[in-house]
């Protein structure tokens, strides 16, 4: 009955990791287009975009040392 729960357990939490991968992805695309689009685009904006760049790239790393399915979750 415990490894059941651990497994289930695993499962939400490599669903919530894929969302989040998800919503980071959408959030790094948004703020590409902004600073492409920006004549200047301000130092705080081009700060948001690489630490958003940050993020989505751990998240992708940590799916791959859990070894997330992206595809089925």
């Amino acid at each position: 009955m415990l490894f059941k729960k651990k497994g289930r357990i695993r499962k939400e939490e490599n669903r919530r990791l894929v969302e989040e991968i998800e919503h980071q992805k959408y959030q790094l695309m948004t703020q590409r287009e902004l600073v492409e689009k920006s004549v200047e685009p301000s130092e705080e904006v081009l700060l948001k975009l690489k630490v958003t760049e940050a993020k989505y790239l751990f998240l992708l790393k940590e799916a791959r040392i859990r070894r997330t399915n992206m595809e089925n979750s």
